[in-house]
């Protein structure tokens, strides 16, 4: 896995140890396998950022962060991938987990026309919460197997081939000739 690249992606150990709302760990962000970057810390923490992204509570990377210390995988990572869950991102990824859950409770998915007031949350509120946290859930679980299983495999691949790689090299030196004396 290209391990370089994530590492110019991911923020800073120190950036993330002094962020406001993860300094409540205090000493447990001190642990050194919260920030190895391996084969099992980047499948979990794409895990655990996939599945906490899916959820629709406020503070997510405080969530994201205490599973990351739980399991003991990449905490910035984790943490990052809380991200894809943004202004942009937020409307359809919940409208779809909503969808979801309709579809699971087999009730309908009827909305009123979008108006953006406290009244309107408040009137579909009750309507909408069960539907939405149970299609959360079933999306933050399909999202976090497939993107640890897909980290997993995508990584594996990458060992495979740079063995190859390594193979041919050594192939094609051959073997030194001696010289003659």
């Amino acid at each position: 896995m290209p391990k370089r690249l994530i590492k110019s992606l991911l923020p800073h150990h120190e950036e993330v140890r002094t962020h406001k709302h993860l300094k409540l760990f205090g000493s447990l962000m001190h642990d050194p396998n919260l920030w190895h970057l391996n084969r099992h810390s980047v499948s979990g923490a794409f895990a655990i950022g996939l599945f906490m992204a899916f959820i629709p509570l406020p503070l997510q990377m405080v969530f994201a962060a205490a599973a990351a210390i739980f399991f003991r995988v990449n905490l910035p990572l984790s943490v990052a991938l809380v991200w894809i869950t943004n202004p942009i991102t937020i409307p359809p990824m919940f409208y779809f987990a909503y969808v979801v859950g309709t579809w699971v409770t087999g009730e309908n998915a009827t909305l009123e026309p979008f108006q953006l007031s406290w009244e309107w949350v408040q009137s579909l509120g009750v309507e909408i919460l069960i539907p939405l946290v149970i299609g959360s859930l079933i999306c933050a679980t399909v999202s976090s197997i497939l993107g640890y299983s897909l980290i997993l495999w995508i990584w594996r691949w990458h060992v495979v081939e740079r063995w190859k790689a390594r193979r041919l090299r050594k192939k094609g030196q051959g073997t030194p000739s001696t010289p003659s004396t």
